[in-house]
């Protein structure tokens, strides 16, 4: 099994409506090692803090929405 640091990772995903945005946050949500999530960027991007695959997380997104792209991977200092 991998070890992951604490980073934050940016994730860019088309959605059109609210409950795609919501559909999004739940996903990246169900994730393991999730700390948070959040909207940015006019809506269109997903930020997560915590110890996850940013890899796992972009699949997973892209699977539902087609198009998901990773903008930035950060460590985050604690």
């Amino acid at each position: 099994m991998y070890t992951f640091l604490q980073q934050k990772i940016t994730v860019s995903v088309r959605m059109s409506c609210g409950k795609c945005r919501t559909k999004a946050m739940k996903i990246a949500a169900v994730e393991s090692g999730v700390n948070s999530v959040q909207m940015a960027g006019d809506k269109d991007q997903v930020i997560v803090i915590g110890e996850v695959d940013s890899v796992r997380l972009t699949r997973s997104l892209r699977k539902k929405f087609g198009s998901a792209t990773l903008v930035s991977v950060e460590q985050v200092n604690n």
